[in-house]
């Protein structure tokens, strides 16, 4: 009986957390309350308050439940280390993209915290996630960067934080873009050449740090005379 009890507050709680990522998308965070959700699971608000102290509580589990694309990036970083570093980058990126494309969960949390999760204290937890998430991302994809520029398959002036910055917003741009309009085109076939192509553009031109773009560019000048 008692495994029966379990099990059945365990279905509830899923079901509340479902109808809650259903509800957050439609209405916003801020405008939901935990009335709709309750509506929308087709349970009692007394069956919400047993399972979550509040809203801001419900959307914590709500992400707990699923992992964001960037967050993909960064768990798929213990990988084959022995692989060029440019190598385990695009994998990392192309996971990142494909866990968006394959995952319904995933896309409806991007979906509510990236667009319908209004900033404020409530929801103070939420974002000091995203900020330590984007920023360990960040420190990942500088570390690659790094260590391609030290064993020669990058420039050695390149600027490795300009060009984490620039991975990070193509990425950004790319799920905000298709999570607009998923029809577009397949996101989960063409995560790799889209990939392909962000790294081949960062091998043959990548940002430079300032004093040396400055020395190779008249170098160039000086030999084009």
């Amino acid at each position: 009986m008692a495994r029966k009890t379990r099990e059945g507050a365990a279905a509830t709680r899923e079901a509340l957390l479902d109808a809650a990522e259903r509800v957050f998308r439609v209405k916003g965070v801020s405008h939901a309350t935990l009335a709709d959700v309750a509506h929308a699971a087709g349970l009692t608000r007394g069956a919400v308050y047993w399972h979550f102290r509040d809203k801001a509580e419900m959307l914590a589990a709500m992400c707990e439940r699923a992992s964001l694309p960037l967050e993909a990036m960064i768990a798929c970083c213990g990988g084959n280390l022995k692989l060029a570093p440019l190598a385990i980058l695009r994998d990392n990126a192309v996971q990142g993209l494909m866990r968006l494309a394959r995952d319904s969960r995933t896309q409806a949390v991007f979906d509510v915290v990236f667009n319908h999760c209004e900033s404020n204290d409530e929801h103070a937890p939420l974002y000091d996630r995203r900020r330590q998430n984007d920023e360990g991302c960040r420190q990942h994809v500088m570390g690659l960067l790094q260590r391609a520029i030290d064993e020669g398959g990058l420039p050695p002036d390149t600027d490795a934080v300009l060009a984490a910055e620039i991975i990070k917003a193509f990425m950004l741009g790319v799920m905000h873009a298709w999570m607009q309009d998923p029809r577009a085109y397949d996101l989960e076939h063409n995560a790799h050449q889209m990939i392909d192509t962000l790294l081949a553009g960062l091998v043959v031109a990548p940002p430079r740090v300032a004093g040396h773009a400055v020395a190779a560019d008249a170098a160039s000048v000086a030999a084009a005379d």
